[in-house]
């Protein structure tokens, strides 16, 4: 997808849903802004609802590689950006010292040489022309690692001490993901693109289910669909995301089935609920009238 010829958000919306990834209109013209102005997009919302595979879309829809960063509590720059190969260097030191190698300036020069460097996920999509760069549940990370990303994405750019100033000459398509466990300083999301992610209505999920499994029936599609905008609705510990109607669909459908009763949808209610208290209040729910009530 090259950037100069984009026409608009439509036609990235258009290539986007030729990968299977469906998007809506406010999504489509962030994600044009994104690749126009090189700004990251902050995707915000629960779990399941489609941030992740964003950036796999734009990865596949623009043919370039997808460079992922999964964010964790701890996570330093050392592990999201590069690290010296110790082993190596050892392993040289001692090389050199056998072969009566004793140029102290030589050696360390030698040591910090590019070939022993080890390049993290934000170093490789710097370097990787072009490329999506996806940093995956960053409201995991600390307010520490939140500042040092901030100013990496300002410039796009980063200073090794030993090897100089790393400039990425095409900046790479950043998608940022966030589940809201906690709040990401005002000052990364001023940075960004904002989308809220929101669960999708009957109609629309129904399409994305149709579209990532078109060996589905059409009625069994329509039914789990029905059943998971139900299950919302209820004070979930977890609701499930669009990921979990996919797997529950994929589920019956590996069954064998082509449609779901009551009996069938809570013998399969670990593919779509994950706490055994959510699995207890489906149970105490009328499926069979949810089926009934919306016409499938």
């Amino acid at each position: 997808m090259a950037v100069d010829g984009l026409s608009g958000p439509e036609e990235v919306r258009a290539r986007l849903e030729k990968t299977g990834y469906l998007v809506d209109e406010g999504l489509a013209v962030a994600c044009f802004l994104a690749l126009r102005l090189h700004r990251p997009i902050f995707c915000e919302g629960d779990a399941g609802v489609g941030k992740t595979a964003l950036a796999s879309a734009l990865a596949e829809a623009t043919g370039a590689p997808l460079i992922r960063l999964q964010c964790y509590e701890g996570i330093d720059a050392s592990q999201a950006l590069y690290d010296w190969d110790f082993p190596r260097q050892l392993l040289h030191l001692r090389a050199a010292e056998a072969a009566g190698i004793t140029d102290a300036d030589r050696l360390e020069g030698e040591l910090y040489d590019r070939r022993f460097l080890i390049t993290r996920p934000l170093l490789q999509a710097l370097e990787t022309q072009p490329s999506v760069l996806l940093v995956d549940e960053v409201d995991r990370a600390d307010d520490e690692f939140e500042a040092f990303l901030l100013e990496l994405l300002s410039e796009y750019s980063v200073t090794i001490p030993e090897l100089g100033t790393l400039r990425a000459e095409l900046p790479p398509v950043v998608v940022l993901t966030s589940n809201r466990t906690r709040e990401v300083h005002d000052a990364l999301k001023r940075r960004c693109l904002y989308h809220w992610f929101d669960h999708p209505g009957f109609a629309r999920e129904l399409a994305i289910v149709r579209r990532r499994l078109p060996e589905v029936t059409a009625r069994l599609a329509e039914q789990v669909t029905a059943l998971v905008q139900a299950l919302r609705a209820e004070d979930l510990l977890k609701p499930p995301g669009v990921a979990e109607t996919i797997d529950w669909a994929e589920a019956l459908h590996a069954l064998g089935t082509t449609e779901v009763d009551a009996e069938l949808a809570v013998a399969t209610l670990g593919s779509v609920l994950k706490y055994r208290e959510d699995a207890e209040r489906a149970r105490g729910l009328d499926l069979s009238a949810i089926l009934a009530a919306r016409g499938v």
